[in-house]
């Protein structure tokens, strides 16, 4: 919040707040929440809250921003069916917000994109009428992927945090040597196993990799090994 505040100023007009979040799973109480909330309620800063991986989070409920105080009228909430419902692909989405700011973007929106396909419709409404269990067992099997990998990761001696949502994790790569792109290409080409460098993210994050657990288990525990043949050899050339 302090340092929020002091990004805020009169020209401030809007802010994008992504949680649980890619690249890190990283998401939000709602202690933490409220007190954003109060220092861009005190700015009038609109909040464009995307909250796509919301229903893959692992400790606690979600909270949802416009649930703040004072929250609702001043937020436009996105959010889609790609992650939660495992329809990457269909591009199916949907944005609530104030009536003025709907009516302006579906003015935008009419004259530069068609509508997304009716076959993509009819499964968004199937997943939310009868996805409940699937996305309950789903949501385990990601914690169970998750808790793998993150043990994985450090057994070959990288730092890496617990995510609290979403199928991301971003462990550091300092302890090789290497700067991420550098990391994410041998890997490639040495091992097989594609990750993100963390500079796509920005250039404060070229110490460290994003993976995607996304994917079945035994990929993962094949990947898993190769990570951990690469690491060992990168610091073996120290």
């Amino acid at each position: 919040p302090e340092k929020l505040a002091r990004a805020c100023d009169s020209k401030t007009k809007a802010i994008i707040l992504n949680y649980p979040s890619n690249p890190t799973g990283v998401s939000y109480s709602r202690p933490e929440l409220e007190k954003l909330n109060r220092v861009l309620r005190k700015y009038g800063v609109t909040v464009i809250t995307d909250e796509v991986y919301s229903e893959l989070t692992y400790k606690g409920d979600h909270i949802s921003y416009p649930t703040l105080p004072g929250a609702k009228n001043n937020t436009i909430y996105v959010n889609g069916f790609s992650k939660a419902n495992a329809m990457t692909g269909w591009r199916v989405g949907y944005a609530c917000g104030p009536r003025e700011i709907i009516s302006a973007m579906t003015k935008i929106h009419q004259y530069t994109i068609l509508c997304a396909p009716i076959i993509s419709q009819m499964a968004a409404c199937e997943a939310m009428q009868n996805g409940g269990r699937e996305l309950g067992s789903m949501k385990k099997e990601y914690m169970r992927r998750r808790e793998f990998i993150v043990s994985g990761l450090k057994e070959a001696g990288l730092e890496c945090g617990n995510p609290l949502g979403a199928f991301y994790v971003f462990p550091s790569i300092k302890s090789t040597g290497l700067k991420s792109l550098e990391f994410a290409n041998r890997l490639l080409k040495e091992e097989k196993v594609a990750v993100v460098p963390g500079e796509a993210f920005g250039r404060p994050y070229d110490d460290y990799i994003r993976i995607s657990y996304a994917t079945g288990y035994d990929n993962l525990k094949e990947a898993a090994e190769r990570i951990k043949r690469f690491v060992s050899r990168t610091e073996g050339e120290k």
